[in-house]
């Protein structure tokens, strides 16, 4: 991996209902700020257990801007040019080819139209064609339901659970769940 994006800043990875294109510093507004103060919103994101003041989301931001680890995305309504949400793909392990992948919707209006299952899927085709990359996975709270079913429509497999290793906003315990895809089953699936 070179220290270089394999994308443009302006550069879009377009689908049917959403696009993806790196976030910039134009789009850390108090709109966004708000949805990572959303508890409906921020109820399984990890950002959710301190506060994210404007200054946090730019500075997190920025550093995302300059790693060549990681990629973060934009997830903007294909219709409106509206950012709906955020999407990431990283940190990338660079010797042995895999990455974490974390998203969410911050519009709630937004919510239940299939825009997470697209995001995911431009971003896997992103991972393994431009990046190389081999494998993709991701985690979540077992009652995120929602997020399960649009990696396994992505074509994500549920490969692992780890029992009550999440705490709850409510203070209990949740299974943390993983999904994987590597890039054969990918490549099947696009035939």
């Amino acid at each position: 991996m070179t220290s270089t994006k394999a994308i443009s800043p302006g550069e879009r990875l377009a689908g049917q209902k959403i696009n993806l294109r790196l976030v910039t510093l134009d789009d850390c507004t108090p709109r966004y700020e708000a949805w990572l103060a959303d508890p409906e919103i921020n109820r399984y994101l990890e950002t959710r257990f301190r506060p994210q003041p404007l200054p946090a989301i730019r500075q997190f931001v920025e550093a995302m801007m300059a790693s060549p680890h990681d990629y973060l995305f934009a997830i903007v309504e294909s219709t409106s040019g509206v950012h709906v949400g955020n999407l990431k793909v990283g940190p990338i392990n660079s010797h042995h080819l895999f990455a974490d992948l974390s998203y969410f919707i911050g519009e709630k209006d937004r919510h239940g139209r299939g825009y997470a299952r697209e995001a995911i899927a431009l971003a896997s085709a992103f991972a393994f064609t431009r990046l190389g990359l081999h494998r993709l996975q991701a985690g979540l709270y077992a009652g995120n339901v929602a997020s399960g079913r649009a990696l396994e429509a992505a074509g994500f497999a549920r490969e692992g659970t780890f029992t009550a290793q999440l705490r709850t906003r409510e203070g209990t315990w949740e299974d943390h769940l993983w999904y994987g895809l590597v890039r054969e089953r990918w490549e099947a699936l696009q035939s």
